[in-house]
Order: structure tokens, then sequence, then C-alpha cells
């Protein structure tokens, strides 16, 4: 029988279609992944900011999950928005010992700058999740309050990743040098390995999503059987794609585009 490699997304919604699982799920199909989802939280949010948020009931979110593994199970999981404690503990219950590879991107503030996570909810992701992970994903601000370091250059960004992985018990860390100046730089701890990832820098507002797009993007290059180092590094180029060929849409921050990588081929925007 054909094996087709899918992936599974745990996290938030986005109406708009930029972030959250809907991003996730745009991410899956582009890098060739069957993409499937389980819904943490329902989000009033478009590219101008957060409304609202409710999150679904703990019951209810175990029993998707449970869904899930016992029927398509996937070959990779990433988690994006799990805002509450109770939530935390029943992913990671459900995940330990699955032997998934597991991408946690550790969303805790919007592009706009909303709170999408409960305060007490960072010690259950860095003594709960964390150590199940293959690969955490944290941008600079989400690095710093994981580890609780002050992030300002490239050399500080090496800090945290390796804390993220040697003292938190990840097995690589990508810390997202996306808030930095100059080239658009990310720096992958893996195999006691820094390496930089660099792209030329793009300027413009469009980037609602680029978190999400990027966790989903390596999880989909695991499923398919990649190392860390290959599915971190093609990640990389997707999501500079999706950021550089902007859809040009929103009244805020605008999404990036997910079918970047292949529109001179389809030629879909003239």
């Amino acid at each position: 029988m054909r094996r087709v490699p899918s992936a599974l997304s745990i996290a938030g919604t986005d109406p708009t279609g930029g972030a959250g699982i809907h991003a996730d799920l745009k991410t899956f199909q582009e890098c060739k992944a069957y993409g499937m989802a389980v819904v943490t939280s329902v989000v009033a949010q478009n590219t101008k900011g957060v409304q609202d948020v409710w999150h679904v009931p703990l019951e209810m979110v175990e029993k998707q999950m449970k869904a899930v593994l016992e029927d398509i199970r996937p070959n990779a999981v990433k988690t994006g928005m799990i805002a509450t404690p109770e939530m935390i503990e029943k992913v990671a219950d459900l995940l330990d010992g699955q032997d998934i590879p597991l991408v946690i991107d550790p969303v805790m503030v919007a592009t706009s700058g909303d709170s999408l996570m409960e305060q007490e909810s960072t010690s259950l992701m860095k003594n709960r999740l964390m150590p199940l992970a293959h690969v955490v994903t944290p941008n600079i601000a989400e690095a710093e309050t994981l580890t609780g370091l002050s992030i300002k250059t490239q050399k500080e960004a090496e800090q945290a990743a390796k804390m993220l992985v040697d003292d938190m018990g990840a097995s690589a860390a990508v810390v997202k040098g996306g808030h930095f100046t100059g080239d658009a730089t990310d720096i992958l701890y893996v195999n006691g390995q820094i390496d930089y990832l660099t792209a030329p820098r793009t300027d413009t507002n469009h980037t609602h999503g680029t978190g999400c797009s990027l966790s989903a993007s390596i999880a989909a290059e695991l499923a398919r059987g990649n190392t860390i180092k290959e599915a971190v590094t093609n990640s990389k180029t997707f999501i500079s794609q999706a950021i550089h060929d902007t859809l040009g849409i929103g009244k805020g921050n605008g999404p990036v585009n997910h079918w970047a990588s292949r529109l001179k081929k389809d030629d879909i925007l003239v």
C-alpha cells in the first residue's frame, strides 16, 4: 500500500485563514503531507488583532485527539496555541509514549501583540511538553520567556537555543531571528551543533502566521521522513518565499503566501 505521510496540528483557529490550524493545514498541503487538526481554542481574530477567545472544553480536546490517534495515526504532530494548564497536561499525557515526532510552536503572543496563553501555562510548557519535542521553534520574545534570558544578539540566541535543548529536554531548537535587524537569520541547535539559517529580509508587514507556518512545514517535512536539519532547512526556504511573495491582503499584519513556492510554476498571481 502506498505510504501517505500525515501531520496533525493541535492549535487554535483563525477565521481569516492566516494563522493557527487554518495556516497549518494550508502548509501541510503545500509540503505534501495529509493534514489533520485538533481545535484547542476558537479565536475571533483577523489581521488587525484578537477580539475574543473561547477555549474548547478539555473533554472535547481529548476526544478529538483520540479520534485521530486511533484511526489515521500521524507521522508528525505540531502544537500551536494550547492556552490553559489543564489542556497542556492533557495534550502531553496523550502524546507521551506515542513515539511521534513533535514540533512545538510555543504560541504565547499573536503578531498583533495580543496574549494567547495563560501565564501559569508557561511552566507546564517547559516541564511537560518541552521534553517530548523533536523541535521547538520560539521567536525571540518566546525564547526569552522560556529561558529567562535577555536576547539582544545572535550569540545570546545561541545560548537560548542550547538551554532549550540541553536544560529543558527538546531534541532541537530553532530560535527565530525575525526580530533582529539585517538578514532574517534563524539559529538551529541540534546534535550539539549550531547552524545559522539566513535569508534576505523582506520589508513587509504581511507576516501574520509566520510562526505557525514554519513549524507546520517542519512537521510536514519530518512526516515525510527528513532529518531535523533537512526539515528545518527546507522549511526556512518555504517560509522565506511565503513572506517575500506576499498576497497583500488584510488591513493589518496580512498573511503570508502559502503557495509562494509554486507561484512561478503555476503563474497564479499576475
